[in-house]
C-alpha cells in the first residue's frame, strides 16, 4: 500500500446562488510512496491549489477518496480532523505563517503545545532539528528579526517537529531570494534523503527540478508526469521546461 492514495478525486464548486458550478478537479488519480519527493505544477486555475487543500484535509472532495497510510480522510469525524492533520501532516507555506508575537522557538513548539506536551517533553525534540536546519542561535529571536530564508527554516522545523507522515509545501520558495531558495531546496533534499516524504506545489521549475517526480495538472486532471531517474538536476530542469512549453502551447507530450 502506498503512503498516499488519491482515487478518482473530483471537486465541484457551486456559486452562492447555486446557478453555476465550476469543476476544479475532474478525475485525479495518483499515489505517493513513502520517502518520495513529488512536485505538482500547473497554470493558475489548473486545480493544483484545490488538490493541495483536499490533501491537507482543509477542503472535502465532491467525489473520490484520499487515503493516508490507509486512513480515508472522509471517514474522519469533523471533530477529529484538526487532530489528524496536526498528528500526520506537516505544512510549509509561501508566507511562512509564523506568529510575530512568538519567538521562533515558540512558533516551532506550537503544534506540540496544541498536543498538550510540556516544555520538558518538547525541548529534546527541537534541539536536533534546529541544529540540522542551522537555526539554533536564532531560536530566541522573533520573526521580524530574521531574514525570509531563516523564517522559512523555522517553518520547516515547525513542520518536522511533529514527525509527520508527509510534508505538504505550498510554493515554499515563492517569497525567497535566489540564495535562500537554493538553501531551502538543498534542505528539502537533505530532509528527503533522511526518509521524509514531501509533496510540493510550485510554479518554479527550479524548485520542481529538485524533486524525484513532477506531476503536471491541467484542467483539473493529472495531465502528465516526469520522473527524474538518473537525470541531474540541470537535465531534469530542462525536461520540465520543455514539458511546460508544450503544455502551454496545447501540444501533446
Amino acid at each position: 500500500m502506498s503512503l498516499l492514495e488519491v482515487n478518482s478525486l473530483k471537486k465541484v464548486y457551486k456559486t452562492r446562488l447555486g446557478g453555476n458550478s465550476v469543476e476544479a478537479l475532474k478525475c485525479v488519480d495518483f499515489s505517493v510512496e513513502e520517502g518520495e519527493y513529488v512536485a505538482v505544477m500547473g497554470e493558475s486555475g489548473s486545480g493544483k491549489t484545490t488538490l493541495l487543500n483536499i490533501l491537507a484535509a482543509i477542503d472535502k472532495p465532491t467525489a473520490g477518496s484520499v487515503l493516508l497510510n490507509g486512513t480515508d480522510f472522509s471517514k474522519i469525524k469533523d471533530s477529529l480532523i484538526s487532530t489528524f492533520r496536526r498528528d500526520n501532516l506537516g505544512f510549509v507555506f509561501q508566507d511562512f505563517n509564523l506568529l510575530d508575537t512568538f519567538s521562533l522557538e515558540d512558533n516551532i513548539f506550537l503544534p506540540l503545545v496544541l498536543k498538550g506536551m510540556s516544555y520538558k517533553e518538547m525541548k529534546p525534540k527541537i534541539e536536533p532539528i534546529a541544529e540540522r536546519l542551522g537555526i539554533t542561535s536564532l531560536l530566541k529571536k522573533y520573526p521580524y528579526e530574521v531574514s525570509g530564508g531563516q523564517k522559512q527554516r523555522a517553518a520547516v522545523a515547525r513542520a518536522l517537529i511533529t514527525e509527520p507522515k508527509i510534508i505538504l509545501a505550498d510554493e515554499p520558495t515563492g517569497a525567497l531570494d535566489s540564495k535562500a531558495t537554493d538553501e531551502l531546496l538543498n534542505l528539502f533534499g537533505d530532509i528527503n534523503k533522511n526518509g521524509q516524504t514531501i509533496l510540493m506545489v510550485t510554479h518554479s521549475v527550479k524548485a520542481a527540478s529538485h524533486a524525484s517526480r513532477v506531476m503536471f495538472i491541467k484542467d483539473g486532471e493529472v495531465f502528465h508526469q516526469l520522473y527524474k531517474g538518473g537525470n541531474t538536476t540541470e537535465e531534469f530542469y530542462q525536461r520540465i521546461s520543455e514539458t511546460l512549453t508544450l503544455l502551454a502551447g496545447g501540444k501533446s507530450v
